[in-house]
């Protein structure tokens, strides 16, 4: 892992991220004391990073409890939402 101070990396920012796209960490240092890290984006993150840029996608702050997932649903058909959907699109 390397480290570079704030003018040294804006001095060789195209440098530095061709070694961070090689797979390199990058510590950035603010007179010496540590103040960020660049480091790579796999695959799967890139698009997730590209959203939450946009502000589309917040991540989440801890995982969804297991009895979220046992919640029943409530006893809305298909069709009836389906109305309900037509009916506000046609007041708007």
């Amino acid at each position: 892992m390397r480290s570079a101070n704030i003018a040294e990396l804006r001095d060789r920012l195209t440098q530095y991220l061709r070694e961070v796209r090689a797979g390199e960490e990058i510590i950035v240092r603010d007179r010496q004391r540590p103040i960020a890290k660049i480091v790579p984006l796999s695959v799967d993150d890139d698009a997730e990073a590209a959203l939450v840029a946009a502000g589309l996608l917040r991540k989440a702050q801890r995982p969804l409890p297991a009895a979220f997932w046992r919640t029943r649903r409530g006893g809305v058909t298909i069709r009836t939402a389906l109305a309900a959907l037509s009916e506000d699109r046609n007041h708007r």
